[in-house]
């Protein structure tokens, strides 16, 4: 751990990557956009465009520290822990970021869907075996969210497979060419992706 200047809190980066971090949103948004850097020894619309794209790289690294506080939540750190590594109080940083997702309530099949169950609490140590479990049992994810998982109920077995976030998307197009399936929009740092097996579920 290292210690930053006075008035900072104590950062689990070192200098040398947090720096790094920095280096890589600034390329990011000189280097993203196409000929921009050269666009701006000459045009002046160039720094629309910069200033476009940091609003982009705002907008991310935002959501980005949003879901990276839902993860440490999952995977067990209080909002006390949290609010020191923000330079924040408990509360503030709990009413800040606090998801506010909450799962959909369990339902039966009588009503003429497929039932639903809330897998909760599951952590992200725990998460893939319980799910590994119920997958065999013919329950498949449907949505998630901080400390929850919402499962859906078939007569096939099921798999389920996590995926760390990595740009291009080239692992997911790879799972799809599989027959994995997004459960939804990828939240940072994981996807989860389910896919049906041919076998019958196993009974409970």
């Amino acid at each position: 751990m290292t210690v930053q200047p006075e008035g900072r809190i104590p950062t689990l980066l070192t200098t040398a990557e947090a720096t790094a971090v920095r280096d890589a949103v600034a390329e990011a948004v000189l280097g993203a956009p196409a000929g921009l850097r050269a666009d701006l020894e000459r045009d002046p619309d160039a720094y629309l465009r910069l200033v476009s794209a940091s609003r982009t790289a705002a907008e991310e690294t935002s959501r980005i520290l949003r879901d990276s506080i839902n993860g440490a939540r999952a995977a067990g750190h209080s909002w006390d822990t949290l609010g020191k590594l923000l330079g924040v109080s408990r509360q503030a940083a709990q009413q800040r970021f606090s998801s506010t997702s909450q799962p959909a309530p369990a339902r039966s099949a009588d009503a003429g869907q497929p039932a639903r169950k809330v897998l909760s609490p599951v952590t992200a140590f725990d998460e893939m075996a319980l799910l590994a479990a119920e997958g065999r049992r013919g329950w498949h994810v449907v949505d998630f969210g901080t400390l929850f998982h919402v499962l859906e109920a078939s007569d096939r077995q099921w798999e389920h497979r996590r995926l760390l976030w990595t740009p291009g998307n080239a692992a997911r197009r790879h799972l799809e060419a599989d027959g994995w399936s997004l459960v939804r929009e990828t939240t940072f740092p994981w996807g989860y992706y389910t896919r049906e097996l041919d076998a019958p579920a196993e009974p409970v």
